[in-house]
């Protein structure tokens, strides 16, 4: 059976476990586990096409087990001053390459990604999407609102204040698809988005079912992808309620016509959290002009 160190070159071209990682030969552990996350990510199973697994099974076992020489003192010293891997417990390695990967790397929750979305809005990594993204698609919205995480038609406005203050600072150039993008256009997407939040509604509740069965089960957590699937159909299905209660009240019954107007509908929503007593300034002029009669 071939060593560790025969797969190394075979597989990678080397047997130099340090160059293979791209570290010193006196890196620190916190150095050789970075570096080991980033080959992993590139070899493992998982993510790689099919025809491609079984290759990437191969490589993945043998930066499991460099790593595993390179985080035990006695193996490292061994290797350094030997050039020597002790292949002794690679059967073990083998049956138990997918735990280390697990313990590694942790399974995402919801919890996971709610704080993510809280960190990552109006922060500055955000800010730098927002402008590759506005760069990318020359202007367009429904570019960024494909290009820019959690970003969704509610954030519109938002996003408008952002891209117009890098257009003011000379950052970025300014597209008239966007500073005056047609309402009509602007219109369609929202009737869009609201279309497939509806169609994102159902899939959620597919994949709420789907998980109480496994709940009831005890089969373990939900996969990454159902739960992103489960906030945003959260997210579109909130939207496509509050379209369904702006036509009801403000609509005739025509899909067709013209839409409302989603920055107007967010300024007023804002005027209100605010505590802007617009309302009331309207009721205090009509009282006062009765008066005044």
């Amino acid at each position: 059976m071939p060593s560790t160190l025969d797969l190394c070159e075979k597989l990678y071209g080397t047997r130099d476990v340090y160059a293979l990682f791209e570290v010193d030969k006196k890196a620190k552990e916190s150095e050789i586990k970075k570096a080991y996350y980033k080959l992993s990510l590139k070899v493992h199973p998982d993510r790689v096409k099919e025809e491609d697994k079984q290759e990437a099974t191969e490589k993945f076992k043998v930066l499991s087990k460099i790593h595993s020489v390179l985080s035990d003192a006695p193996k490292r010293a061994l290797y350094d001053e030997k050039g020597i891997i002790d292949d002794d417990d690679e059967e073990s390695l083998g049956a138990n390459w997918l735990a280390m990967w697990q313990q590694f790397f942790k399974p995402i929750t919801t919890e996971d990604i709610s704080n993510f979305e809280k960190e990552y809005t109006g922060s500055e990594l955000e800010r730098n999407d927002i402008r590759k993204a506005y760069l990318g698609g020359k202007g367009c919205l429904n570019h960024m609102l494909n290009s820019v995480p959690f970003m969704n038609c509610e954030d519109e406005p938002r996003i408008a204040v952002i891209v117009k203050e890098m257009i003011a600072a000379g950052e970025v150039p300014e597209y008239k698809i966007f500073t005056e993008e047609p309402k009509a256009k602007r219109d369609r997407r929202h009737k869009k988005y609201a279309k497939e939040a509806r169609e994102a509604a159902a899939i959620k509740e597919k994949l709420e079912k789907k998980e109480n069965e496994k709940r009831q089960s005890a089969s373990g957590a939900t996969s990454l992808e159902q739960q992103i699937a489960l906030r945003q159909a959260d997210r579109q299905a909130g939207f496509a309620s509050l379209l369904d209660k702006l036509a009801q009240k403000y609509g005739d019954g025509d899909d067709d016509e013209e839409a409302f107007d989603l920055e107007q509908y967010v300024a007023k929503k804002k005027s209100k959290a605010k505590g802007t007593p617009q309302g009331k300034k309207k009721q205090q002029g009509a009282t006062g002009g009765k008066g005044r009669l």
